[in-house]
């Protein structure tokens, strides 16, 4: 061969040489991100060609899907109660993706996780088509109702609640909310009209948020239940009913700010039972600062703060200040200050009490089914942390019963042979200099005659057109902490 057919035959062979080297690239390399980009119709094609699985709440689907017309995709999404499910769900859309549940179980729900290879192999020899697989979740359907009917009477806000035993999660509701049925299908008429009526520019309640997980508010007095804690596992108070050091009026350290209660209540040297029962911020606000920074933090953090959480939807982390000096500990020891706390966050905190100081990780995904209801996989409760001593533990369900009984919590009593509920109220300051309506919080949980507590709930409530002075926790959010209760305990019998 001469050398102009041989370089000729060398520069075909490079070219021939690079070309399998791209393909080998675009087919094991990049084939994940070309299968996810958000522009492969394909991808989305694909996933809406046979119905998608369900997501189940106590044996029933409370998802489903209907056959499209006069489009590339034979089927869409629809949701039975879907506002009231959106929340745990999420949504899928042809035009607009998928979140939640529905994005983050996509392989089972459309059948394409590869611990489904097995089956859809013999489907296809067999000529069967592929079939998605169900989602079981952990929630409670009586329990969520009453959730997402008590926050429809109210407006804004939203409810979290958690067996503490395990961490399932029984309710997750958010108001204002959304049908997903509205927007799952790829029409640039009804879908995407009904799709930008509900994004933030154009609806500021901003309905597609999800005010149980993403939203984290100041949790107010209902952060004290932390700061009892960390009285108690500290050291620095070893009952409920051991007078505390508590000055009346008290100033912040380092100032000459003085820190306020709300009226004339019987804070001066109170015991953390009558300070809880109350509400004292004198009492809890010096616990914090003669604490000091480094133990609230330990113990915060201990309860779940300053951490996402994963559901497996994720949850922002809530947060307890790490740079603080004296008055901010203080502040923030009485859930003011930067602290801040999803309802999620503050369901834990009660449910680690209830738990007699254990604190599960919280789900909603029970297990896995594949499509012929076999099980891929079932979810075992996981212990996240303690941040109580049992002991410790049962001195602050005492102290919260006490709230319930006679304080600011009787809005929650539930009037049932055996049935006893702990809470705390929290009104927690909103805007520049407290000059917006402040945030109404209840977090509570049920015990059952023999001990056992099935259900812990967190309520924050945002009414911007209620009457300042009747705003409260025990007003407010209470009721409906109690009907969500009930309706556990009910759903038990």
């Amino acid at each position: 061969m001469n050398k102009p057919l041989r370089r000729i035959a060398i520069f075909c062979g490079l070219l021939v040489l690079a070309l399998l080297i791209r393909d080998n690239w675009i087919q094991y390399v990049q084939a994940d991100a070309l299968q996810n980009n958000v522009h492969n119709r394909r991808v989305a094609i694909e996933r809406y060609a046979q119905p998608l699985g369900d997501i189940i709440v106590d044996g029933k689907s409370i998802t489903g899907s209907t056959k499209t017309s006069g489009s590339d995709f034979e089927y869409k999404r629809t949701y039975k109660d879907g506002a009231m499910w959106a929340p745990v769900t999420g949504y899928a859309s042809q035009a607009f993706g998928s979140t939640q549940i529905e994005n983050l179980e996509n392989g089972i729900l459309t059948g394409s996780d590869d611990r489904l290879f097995f089956r859809n192999t013999l489907d296809m020899l067999t000529g069967k088509k592929k079939q998605g697989g169900n989602v079981v979740t952990t929630l409670n359907a009586a329990a969520q109702k009453a959730a997402y009917q008590g926050l429809l009477k109210q407006g804004k806000g939203a409810v979290a609640a958690i067996d503490p035993k395990t961490g399932a999660i029984l309710a997750l509701a958010s108001t204002p909310s959304y049908d997903p049925s509205t927007f799952a299908g790829n029409s640039t008429t009804t879908d995407t009209k009904a799709w930008n009526k509900l994004l933030k520019k154009n609806s500021p309640d901003d309905p597609l948020l999800n005010r149980a997980l993403r939203e984290t508010y100041p949790p107010g007095s209902t952060f004290k239940v932390v700061t009892a804690a960390a009285a108690l596992q500290n050291g620095l108070y070893s009952s409920a009913d051991q007078k505390t050091d508590s000055p009346l009026p008290y100033t912040l350290p380092d100032t000459r700010t003085e820190l306020k209660n709300e009226g004339s209540i019987p804070c001066k040297d109170a015991t953390m039972r009558i300070a809880l029962r109350y509400s004292c911020n004198t009492v809890f606000g010096k616990i914090g600062a003669d604490l000091g920074k480094d133990k609230m933090l330990s113990e915060a953090e201990k309860f779940g703060f300053n951490a996402q959480q994963f559901t497996p939807v994720r949850s922002n982390a809530s947060v307890f200040p790490k740079s603080m000096d004296k008055p901010q500990t203080a502040l923030s020891s009485i859930g003011q200050f930067e602290t801040a706390a999803t309802p999620l966050q503050m369901a834990m905190v009660a449910s680690a009490v209830a738990n007699d100081g254990t604190l599960m990780k919280p789900y909603m995904v029970d297990k896995l089914q594949a499509p012929n209801l076999d099980v891929i996989s079932q979810t075992e409760p996981q212990k996240l942390s303690e941040p109580l001593s049992k002991d410790n533990a049962q001195i602050l369900q005492s102290m919260m019963e006490t709230v319930v009984k006679e304080g600011t919590g009787t809005n929650a009593k539930i009037d049932e042979n055996g049935v006893t509920v702990g809470g705390k109220t929290g009104t927690a300051q909103h805007g520049v200099a407290n000059s917006e309506n402040p945030y109404a919080w209840f977090i509570s949980y049920a015990k059952l005659a023999d001990g056992s507590s099935p259900v812990a709930v967190a309520v924050v409530v945002e009414d911007e057109s209620a009457n300042r002075d009747d705003i409260s926790g025990g007003g407010l959010a209470a009721p409906i902490a109690k009907s969500v209760m009930k309706a556990v305990i009910d759903s038990k019998k």
